[in-house]
């Protein structure tokens, strides 16, 4: 057995009882390396992550490749969903020396940690032209004996290119920074099949979010048919699970037909909120019964008894990808019978000959992927045959599931949960929200109120990174939002101020990890989007709409410092700065603040709440000023509404728009005429 026992991350735990002598990520591994004066293998992934079974079944779990890396290598495993600091250096090493990325990623080092060679998937053996894994390793044990200082040079080279940080370029990014991000929207939208460019596709619902924005607010009819056709076709794409709702990773065609079928809990969360705000924006129920299924899902197969939340779903089980999800023609007509089973063939666009090929040969399986081409008909008969089709589907083997809780993928599916209900006007979302936050808050924080990353089976562990504390503060924001709790906004404000204190850096910009953290080879500062939203993007909107809500101009001076340090990129390469742009969209806009008083129990407060709650008005925030002692701590956070009261116990709506405040109105219809102004 190698050194993983007693590790809580699950990916490291299925290497456990591999031939490979593994160890965690840790000054003993590199003790050891230095002594032995051995380069080391990292090898970083995640769990639920198919290649990174492969290569562990061609290569970690050979013999022959375990005896070459425990007779000359000291090998650590690292997993990249909970030490993503560590995954973003080496990341970034293997783009610099291969212009490329992705998992598995395969790094060797020197015993210092300085990287000289990287690479993503190697097969076990040599073919087609291209090295495996063997003659690599055969290729660094000959150079780390005989030409040793080729390797410490080449390490020296890349990780001062790590270090590398450019001076503070100090754009200031304006309107025509936003002209110009969705002009290059709409040069490479897919008109045919929704989506951005050709294959593979991935959501990238920060992006979606955005443009959202660039509609609403700025009028750019355009943008908002992107997103709408976008969010359309991925609903009826074979990127959505149609018997047990919920998204896969990305879709490997341009169709959204072919998924990567794992199953991830923050692409849940940030297409959960794209959905939401575009029913919000056009009150298309498909998108209102999309954001239902993804919590149902969530709920169902996601969350964790104590009421936070998983992190993903493997894409295979029965040792192959997607086998959980595919269905074949007759196995549906023996299921449904004659009658059921043809429609829905019919609906799913299901044949005898399928539409799944084999990963290596690349025939016909006669496996389907449910896909619509229509919108789909909600009726009970439907409803009827999709539950018989769940019901089937779960007695079949599970994927994986990846039970550990991570700080920042919470924090988003917070968000999501806190923003569904307020478009659907549904307090299980809020409940759910507020369990998942009460749980960050009690399990996964310090006694000095610092966010910790991981949670597993009662620890919470490895400090929490930027992601995490711009992440948790967002979903706080958006419970505060969807139901008014002082609390929350509370933990909201103290939580950005320990990010600012952590994480700011000598040009103002804030790295990935904290400050006082384990020093690696190199520091990470990353501003532009990935897969979801990063960290800086986040924390950028986060600080504009915290100094929208206490009309402190501080938070919003700090804003524009985390901006200026990522404007070069977002003027460079807008497409990559989805989050950010949706951001800026909010802090050029004109301002609007709401502030309800009263008594939340009063049927006009409760109207006004709702209407504010139910409409799409991404350039506003709310707050309320109950009476008592709840009044008392919002006045506190947030001073500009010390001196708003309820009149004679009516309820009030004091709006601010334009940075121009208005008298008080008692009607949810005032109030709607009031918000309807704009400045001239």
């Amino acid at each position: 057995m190698n050194h993983l026992k007693g590790q809580q991350s699950p990916y490291l735990l299925q290497h456990l009882h591999n031939p490979v002598d593994w160890h965690p990520w840790g000054e003993e591994a590199f003790a050891l390396a230095r002594s032995l004066d051995r380069p080391i293998f990292l090898s970083i992934g995640y769990s639920t992550c198919h290649w990174c079974h492969v290569m562990e079944r061609e290569s970690f779990e050979n013999g022959t490749v375990a005896a070459v890396l425990n007779g000359s290598f000291v090998a650590i495993k690292v997993d990249r969903e909970e030490r993503p600091d560590i995954d973003r250096v080496y990341m970034t090493a293997c783009q610099l020396m291969t212009g490329t990325g992705g998992w598995p990623l395969t790094i060797i080092m020197t015993p210092e940690g300085k990287p000289f060679f990287a690479v993503t998937y190697l097969p076990r053996e040599s073919a087609h032209g291209r090295a495996g894994l063997l003659e690599i390793l055969g290729r660094v044990i000959e150079i780390w004996k005989d030409r040793r200082a080729e390797a410490d040079a080449s390490a020296e080279t890349i990780t001062a290119a790590l270090g590398a940080r450019p001076a503070a370029a100090g754009v200031t990014a304006g309107e025509e920074d936003l002209r110009r991000a969705s002009s290059r929207f709409a040069a490479l939208f897919d008109a045919a099949n929704g989506g951005f460019g050709g294959a593979p596709k991935f959501p990238s619902p920060h992006n979606l979010l955005f443009l959202l924005r660039r509609w609403k607010l700025a009028g750019d009819d355009r943008a908002g048919d992107m997103v709408l056709e976008t969010l359309r076709r991925m609903r009826m794409g074979g990127i959505y699970d149609h018997v047990g709702y919920g998204f896969h990773r990305y879709s490997t065609d341009e169709r959204w037909l072919l998924p990567h079928f794992e199953k991830m809990l923050y692409d849940q969360a940030m297409l959960a909120m794209a959905y939401a705000e575009a029913y919000q924006a056009c009150g298309d129920l498909l998108f209102a019964g999309t954001v239902r299924e993804i919590f149902e899902y969530v709920s169902r197969d996601m969350t964790a008894p104590e009421g936070c939340f998983y992190s993903a779903e493997d894409a295979d089980s029965e040792g192959r990808e997607g086998a959980f999800y595919l269905w074949r023609a007759g196995e549906m007509e023996s299921l449904l019978g004659a009658g059921d089973g043809a429609r829905a063939m019919e609906a799913f666009r299901v044949s005898v000959r399928g539409n799944f090929s084999d990963e290596a040969t690349g025939r016909m399986t006669g496996e389907n992927i449910l896909h619509r081409e229509d919108m789909p008909d909600g009726s009970a008969r439907m409803e009827s045959i999709r539950k018989k089709l769940f019901d089937a589907r779960e007695r079949r083997p599970r994927p994986f599931r990846d039970d550990k809780v991570l700080a920042d993928w919470n924090g988003l599916m917070i968000a999501a949960l806190a923003l569904g209900a307020r478009a659907l006007g549904d307090e299980r979302y809020l409940r759910m929200a507020g369990d998942a936050a009460s749980f960050i808050r009690t399990r996964m924080m310090t006694g000095d109120g610092r966010l910790l990353h991981r949670y597993r089976n009662g620890e919470a562990s490895v400090p929490g990174n930027l992601d995490d504390y711009a992440f948790v503060v967002w979903g706080l924001i958006e419970l505060y939002q969807a139901g008014f709790d002082p609390e929350h906004l509370d933990l909201a404000l103290r939580l950005a101020t320990s990010m600012v204190n952590h994480f700011t850096d000598v040009n103002g910009g804030l790295s990935f990890a904290p400050r006082d953290g384990e020093k690696l080879v190199a520091e990470t500062i990353e501003n532009h989007d990935g897969a979801y939203p990063s960290g800086t993007s986040a924390a950028y909107y986060n600080l504009v709409r915290l100094s929208r809500i206490t009309g402190d101009p501080a938070w919003e001076a700090l804003a524009e410092k985390v901006l200026a340090g990522a404007g070069e990129g977002l003027r460079r390469h807008p497409l990559g700065y989805g989050m950010l742009l949706a951001g800026l969209q909010y802090s050029l806009g004109e301002s609007c603040e709401v502030v309800l008083v009263g008594d939340p129990d009063n049927g006009v407060f409760r109207e006004m709440a709702d209407d504010l709650r139910r409409e799409y008005r991404p350039d506003c925030v709310i707050l309320a000023r109950p009476d008592g002692e709840q009044g008392e701590f919002i006045g506190r956070l947030a001073p500009f509404t010390a001196a708003m009261r309820a009149e004679g116990g009516r309820p009030a709506a004091y709006v601010c728009r334009g940075k121009r405040c208005f008298p008080p109105v008692h009607t949810a219809a005032d109030m709607r005429d009031l918000l309807a102004i704009k400045s001239t």
